[in-house]
Order: C-alpha cells, then structure tokens, then sequence
C-alpha cells in the first residue's frame, strides 16, 4: 500500500511527532509511506530523512498560492497514492482540491486538536472539504463530539476516534535514582518532591496557574519543586511571575530536550493544566512512566486520565482545585505509586504505536465512500 501523509511542516509539536512515529511504523509494517509538507519542512525533516522516509516540501506561501496548488497537485500524481492522509484543516482542504480528477484511491483526514476558536475560513473550507473525505479521525472522544455534534462540520458517518499512540520503549518507568540524579544536577535537596510538566510554554498551556498552586504547597510547607520540560513565547513572563510570587529557586526551566522518555522516570507527579488540548502524547508518555497524572478537564485528557484511577481531573485555571490534588499525590507515596502502575497498565494497552498504526490500517482499508 502507498501511502502519503500531508501536513503543513515537521516542526517541533505533537501532531509532527505522531506523524513520524506512524509513517516510520507503517514503512516497519512493509508499506510505502512518504510525507509531504505544505509549507516548509520543519525542524523534525531529518529525523525523517534519518529514518528513510521520503520527504517532499511544496513551499507554500501565506494566502492564496496558486503554484503550490499545482505543485501539490503534480506531487499527487507522482506518488500514485492508495490513500493520502492528511493531517489538521489547513493540509486537508489543500490535499482535497489538489486531488480533485486525480483518482486517489481513499482520503482520510486526522484532527489533532479541537479546531480554530471561533470557526472562520478555516473552518468554512474544511467543511466544503468533506464532500471529498472518506473519513475523519478524532485523536478524542471530546474532538469527535465537538466536529460532529457540536458544530456540525463533519458527517458522523466519517467520524471516528484514532488515539495517538507513542514508542513505549523510549519512556522509562519512574526510579527513585533518576530522581535523586535530577536533583543533583538541580542542586537540589535530596528529599525534595519533583512535579513535572512537558510541553511547550504558551498561554494555553496553563502554566500560570500551576505556579499560583505551587506557591500555595510551599507556602503550606511542602518540600516540593517544579521541573518544566519545554520551550515557547511565555518563557520570560513565567520567569517574571515565578520571581513574584517568591518561587524562583523552586522552578526549574529545562527547555527542549531529547532525553523526555528518561526524565520522566525522574518525576513524582505529571501535571498538565492546560485550558484547551487535543490528546496529548505528553499524557500518554507520563502514564507509560508509571507517574501518576494530574490534569485538567479539558479535550481528550479525561480519555487518558481516569479519576481516581491513574491521576485526577481537575478544572482550568482553577488554582484551589490543582493545589488540592497535588498535595493529596504529593502526601500519599502509596497512592502515586498504585496510580502509576494503573497509568502504565493502561499505556500499554491503549497507548502505543502499534495499536495506533493497527487502527489506521483498518480505516484505511474500508470501502472509499467519495465517487473520484
């Protein structure tokens, strides 16, 4: 099977990293895979080079671009593809007009996240976009009900929900020596509590308020600190709060690493407060090391946060409710550990590249419901 994935870049993000994960998988699994990008290749491009896997980037511009229309239109054609999967709007309502008379055996799209606040065009040309879509995958439940009962966009005889799976054998379960190992590079005592959150440092990402509720377990007395594994815009602001409210030493800013699988096993607690999120491989990774999860109700998080079970749900940008639940993990190593051990449970079962990959072979070889 030919298979050809579009998306706008390989930039550093989530959706590129599932993307590669899976075309690497499906290339394992004896297929063709190829990825194309609409715009520019992006920083993850050598990786997928490095992994064999054919990359092509039409340079598109901002706004209407009539030339990377039709170059997209000819990288088609080249490919022969069985099925070209798409990835987000903006790559999809492209991938469906270029396609247009080129025979393509089935279009299948995946939505990352929940979509542009708002609607607007984007919105407007993906719905346009489903009279020429085989099917839709939701990374979430909560992605599937707001396209499809929420704003009406996707038929829901298309929809269908695809969690995005991760490479199990990179993440390492939590050991107290990776931790006491961290805290020696930090400097750090040793029988200080390691809160950790992986991501990138942007507004939606809630990490304003997870400094608000460390403070108040400091200020309750708690040995606890913060590691942030990430990078992005609001660096600088968290700085300047984590100074303000008194927290600066207690907040440690990683930046972007390589090594995420192993400093998770340095953790005690994930936490991932973010006020919108689409499913979040970030999650996944935790629960895999075996660290307990707190999180916010928001997206597709409670499809991987069971309450009570493997971490809590809390609310967005409700500071009482997050200090609430940290220092119930925080003073209980017994109930982090039970509840580390049912996140990895459940990683193992739901949450890896093969049953990702698996599921997508069978959308992928259901009957085309669009006439080419």
């Amino acid at each position: 099977m030919k298979i050809v994935h579009l998306v706008e870049s390989l930039a550093l993000g989530g959706l590129e990293h599932v993307v590669l994960s899976l075309a690497a998988w499906q290339q394992q699994q004896g297929e063709s895979s190829r990825i194309i990008c609409l715009f520019e290749a992006g920083a993850l491009a050598a990786r997928a080079r490095e992994q064999g896997i054919e990359l092509q980037v039409i340079g598109k511009r901002t706004g209407l671009d009539w030339r990377a229309l039709w170059a997209l239109r000819r990288a088609l054609r080249a490919a022969g593809a069985d099925v070209l999967h798409t990835h987000n709007a903006v790559a999809h309502y492209h991938a469906v007009l270029a396609s247009v008379g080129q025979g393509m055996g089935r279009i299948v799209n995946t939505r990352h996240g929940m979509g542009v606040p708002g609607g607007g065009r984007v919105e407007s040309l993906y719905r346009l976009a489903m009279a020429g879509t085989d099917a839709v995958a939701f990374v979430s439940r909560a992605g599937r009900a707001h396209f499809v009962q929420g704003a009406g966009i996707v038929p829901a005889g298309k929809a269908h929900v695809i969690p995005n799976g991760i490479v199990l054998d990179t993440v390492h379960a939590r050991r107290d020596e990776a931790r006491q190992a961290l805290l020696a590079t930090l400097g750090r005592p040793s029988d200080t509590l390691l809160l950790g959150s992986v991501g990138r440092l942007h507004a939606v990402k809630g990490h304003a308020t997870l400094l608000q509720a460390l403070q108040q377990l400091r200020q309750a007395g708690m040995a606890v600190e913060l590691v942030l594994v990430g990078e992005g815009a609001t660096r600088q602001a968290l700085l300047a709060q984590a100074q303000v409210l008194g927290i600066a030493e207690q907040v440690h800013f990683l930046g972007q690493r390589a090594d995420v699988g192993a400093l998770l096993a340095a953790f005690d607690v994930f936490v991932l407060p973010s006020l919108s999120e689409g499913y979040s491989l970030a999650l996944v990774e935790a629960a895999a090391a075996a660290l307990p999860l707190v999180a916010t109700r928001v997206g597709g998080n409670a499809d991987i946060v069971q309450d009570g079970v493997n971490g809590l749900l809390v609310e967005s940008q409700d500071v009482a409710a997050l200090t609430a639940a940290l220092r119930q993990l925080l003073g209980d190593a017994g109930l982090r550990a039970r509840m580390g051990q049912a996140g990895r449970a459940w990683a193992l079962a739901h949450g890896s590249i093969d049953a990702m990959g698996r599921a997508y072979q069978a959308l992928y070889t259901e009957p085309a419901r669009v006439a080419r």
